[in-house]
């Protein structure tokens, strides 16, 4: 199976030789617990979310994003970060693709939809913020939880 391999600061990681903007989702439900999928290609925890195609915004990216993954319908509410940190490289090992890291981290309320895997998730589960800190999460991904568990008064950008 391809893998996908994320390197931070790393003088190992592979040179750059794409960016592509993508988004992911950050959803509560009633108690306060949060969607996470398993990733398939690397075994982390992590939001929805994924590349936005061309002739979609990234609201609709978002909305397609997390029902492909989750199973969950959403609508996009605001926006709460943009991460594009240049020490951030992700390795897909199908196409030896090397990206910098471009998300755009929106803020979602669900609408409907049951929680079903997909090719890309091996588990879709609601997270209980007291677990979050046990699960497998890269780096990254745990910095965009934290930024929307500490909200400021302004969009996160890096």
């Amino acid at each position: 199976m391809p893998k996908r391999i994320d390197y931070y600061d790393d003088p190992n990681a592979p040179t750059v030789n794409s960016m592509v903007p993508s988004v992911n989702v950050v959803i509560e439900n009633d108690e306060g617990d949060i969607l996470l999928i398993e990733r398939s290609d690397n075994g982390n925890w992590a939001l929805p979310g994924g590349g936005i195609d061309l002739g979609e915004s990234m609201s609709q990216a978002g909305v397609r994003e997390t029902k492909e993954e989750t199973g969950v319908d959403c609508e996009i509410v605001d926006v709460i970060g943009i991460y594009t940190d240049p020490k951030h490289v992700i390795l897909y090992t199908s196409n030896g693709e090397a990206r910098q890291e471009f998300s755009i981290l929106l803020r979602a309320r669900a609408t409907g939809g049951d929680l079903t895997t997909s090719s890309e998730s091996t588990q879709v589960h609601w997270v209980p913020r007291s677990k979050l800190a046990d699960l497998q999460m890269d780096r990254s991904m745990r910095r965009r939880i934290e930024h929307y568990l500490t909200p400021g008064e302004t969009i996160y950008f890096d």
